[in-house]
Order: C-alpha cells, then structure tokens, then sequence
C-alpha cells in the first residue's frame, strides 16, 4: 500500500533514530514549531548534500519562522552521523532504514538506486501537512518553498 500525504492532511506520529541514535519521535520535534519534514534519497551524494546545505545555510530563516528542518532518508545512523559532520549541517537527520516512515509518506519507491523521492512536508504543529515539495532536481526550491509557505501560515 503506497500512501501519498497532501496538503490538508494529518500525519501520524512516528519515531526515528537520528545521526546519533537517539530516538527521536515527530510530536517531539513539533513541540517547538513546524516542522520542515525532508525526504532525500541518499546522504552525501552531490545533490542531496546541496539540499541539505542550503536548508543549513537557511537555518536562521527558519528560526525566525519557528520552524525547524528534518532530513529523512533511508541511510543507517552512521551515515547520517558522517554526512552531519562533513558538511556541520546541525539539523537532525533521521534514519528509516526500513522505510517504513517513507512508505507511509508516499515517497519510497520500490526498487533503484534512489529509493526514497525527494520530497519536502511543511508539518504545522497541529500535524496538518501545509505545503508539500515535490522536485527531483531543483534542489534549493525546497527549503525555498517550505519558509515561502512557513511566512504565508503565520502572516
């Protein structure tokens, strides 16, 4: 069963290790702000590291909105721990080795070498899903969009 979150919908709780091992659960990282929930296929390829670089260089911007960005892909803890380090990106990047939280997003594909889409949930506090980002290859355009739709919810 392959779901497809949209905007207007709730989303579940879910838990994940991130790049330490430490579990950390969605209601957790919502209850300081939205939560800038981004799917990436693999850590450390060149155009996932410019999407997750330009959501680091972004960080203040997204502070300022009170939301913070969440990288998800199906790489283990230690791969996410040494693509954290390498490019001191200083947001929590979560491991769903199983992928089970990608197929309850919609974003697992079934087989190749990419088997996570790249794709960018803008999640409120309330878990109501606000703007969804769907581009495989413009890589800044979803940190872009995610605080364009972050200004808009709190205008």
């Amino acid at each position: 069963m392959s779901a497809r979150v949209d905007v207007g919908d709730q989303v579940e709780d879910f838990s994940l290790p991130d790049e330490n091992g430490v579990t950390r659960s969605l209601t957790e990282l919502l209850a300081e702000g939205p939560v800038v929930l981004f799917f990436y296929p693999a850590a450390l390829t060149p155009g996932c590291t410019a999407e997750a670089c330009h959501f680091r260089d972004l960080a203040a911007e997204f502070a300022a909105v009170g939301a913070r960005p969440v990288g998800v892909s199906g790489d283990p803890v230690e791969r996410q721990q040494e693509f954290s380090g390498k490019h001191t990106l200083g947001i929590p990047l979560l491991s769903d080795a199983d992928g089970a939280v990608r197929e309850r997003f919609g974003v697992k594909r079934g087989f190749s070498l990419a088997p996570t889409k790249r794709v960018t949930f803008v999640i409120g506090q309330d878990r109501t899903v606000l703007e969804v980002v769907r581009s495989e290859l413009r890589m800044n355009t979803h940190a872009d969009r995610a605080l364009a739709a972050l200004r808009a919810h709190r205008a």
